[in-house]
């Protein structure tokens, strides 16, 4: 029987479409899947929602409960990571209001700049940890990390934890897909792509429609017309300022890619966040709202009634399947650098389409990108580079320079006061971010 354990299961939504995808897979329906959470009201939460659906959908699943996590990773075949270390309070709120105090704004902050930063700073020591327990308790399982920031936390596993099979798996090009069908009014379904770079920060370098004489059209003069007639929606305005100037179309939103780039988040413009339609504090909003909805969207789900239950876009289920039954599939999966990108630094964490079958996730070389993808890229690279320095040595220098280097917080602040800055966070995060240079040793411990 596969083991499937899934490590923040409390986070009941993202599970429940998780779980809806496995059970809905013939392969899987008999699957063992062990939830884990630290809050134990949350668990249980999902616990419901998960038998429910393995009632719902006449699957014979076993599903478990428990708030200790090795127990959860014992035997494991597959392990998903959904976690978030510190949650919304302190976490994200800390790495909102403390750079606020500086004139730094952001939207989403849990990916790149001084927030992904110290999301990776607070998130990448937990991975490593789990990482180890799989090690002992389940070596030859597979991580599916879902976690951000994802290129920091995968960059820190392949680094620190190289012996363990891991991919960081996403969703934005599978959501920017969609959306762009709706854009130039094509069938999602017959769309096909090649899409690479790095998470978040990946292109389309080829987007075209499947014909049925088995030819296919160039879909970019669609969207090159959407741009001309600025019929996009205004959410998105960033993405296709930044296709008019740089020929490619990026696979992050609007809102998100804003503080990847120095171009658009600026105190003293005012003009351009109204322009490009830029929802400051985006992320506090949503969580907010999230909480406030939560007892509701609980109730719902554990009521009398069916849990509304479709494939969604991610791949965990699709990945599972393929292994064990050896029935190809292809995904974008975040992965390190050897050679599939030649023109980004070796072993820097890329997004590329990746084969999957009985061999595991088997990353496609891509050559060389178009030299312009390829230095925006490397602007956020240099970023993820020194952060997981930081968190490999303990060196607060190099974590304070990730943060000048950072395109939007150095478009922003001074050197010193980027310095100032990170002092005023580490403070502020206190316990939830480990003392560096014990994490390093133990690190070091770890792997020899």
């Amino acid at each position: 029987m596969t083991k499937i354990a899934m490590i923040g299961a409390g986070s009941t939504v993202f599970m429940k479409n998780l779980v809806g995808d496995i059970l809905q897979d013939k392969r899987l329906k008999q699957a063992e899947i062990a939830l884990m959470d630290i809050d134990e009201k949350r668990l249980t939460a999902s616990e419901a929602v998960a038998r429910k659906l393995v009632e719902q959908l006449g699957a014979k699943a076993t599903i478990s409960k428990t708030t200790e996590r090795r127990r959860a990773l014992a035997g494991a075949d597959y392990v998903v990571l959904m976690i978030q270390v510190a949650g919304y309070k302190p976490g994200t709120v800390t790495d909102f209001e403390v750079p606020k105090k500086y004139g730094l704004r952001q939207t989403i902050a849990d990916s790149l700049g001084i927030g992904g930063i110290m999301r990776g700073l607070r998130t990448a020591p937990v991975l490593i940890d789990i990482a180890n327990d799989m090690r002992e308790l389940c070596s030859k399982a597979l991580m599916l990390q879902y976690v951000n920031p994802m290129a920091i936390n995968c960059r820190a596993l392949s680094r620190l934890a190289p012996d363990i099979r891991t991919v960081g798996l996403c969703h934005s090009v599978q959501n920017t897909t969609a959306e762009l069908a709706e854009d130039i009014g094509v069938p999602e379904d017959e769309i096909v792509s090649r899409c690479a770079g790095i998470n978040h920060i990946a292109f389309f370098l080829e987007f075209e429609r499947l014909m049925p004489d088995g030819t296919r059209q160039d879909l970019y003069p669609k969207i090159r017309e959407v741009l001309a007639k600025g019929t996009m929606p205004k959410t998105n305005r960033v993405r296709y300022e930044l296709f008019k100037h740089f020929g490619y179309f990026v696979t992050e939103s609007s809102e998100h890619f804003a503080e990847y780039v120095p171009w658009f988040i600026k105190r003293d413009r005012p003009d351009l966040i109204k322009k490009f339609h830029i929802p400051l504090d985006e992320y506090i909003s949503r969580c907010e709202k999230q909480i406030k909805n939560w007892d509701k969207q609980e109730q719902t789900l554990l009521s009398g009634g069916k849990i509304k239950v479709k494939r969604s876009h991610e791949y965990a289920a699709r990945i599972m399947a393929a292994e064990l039954t050896n029935e190809p599939t292809v995904i974008n999966g975040n992965v390190a650098n050897h050679g599939y990108i030649e023109n980004l630094p070796e072993g820097a964490c890329v997004e590329v389409p990746c084969l999957v079958d009985h061999n595991g996730i088997q990353p496609t070389r891509i050559g060389r990108l178009p030299v312009q993808l390829a230095a925006l890229m490397q602007t956020n690279i240099n970023v993820q580079e020194l952060t997981v320095e930081a968190i490999a040595t303990g060196r607060l220098d190099h974590l304070k320079q990730a943060a000048m280097m950072d395109p939007h917080t150095a478009a922003e602040l001074s050197m010193q006061e980027i310095a100032d800055l990170v002092d005023d966070l580490m403070k502020a995060h206190g316990s939830w971010v480990p003392s560096m240079r014990e994490t390093a040793q133990e690190f070091l411990r770890a792997a020899e």
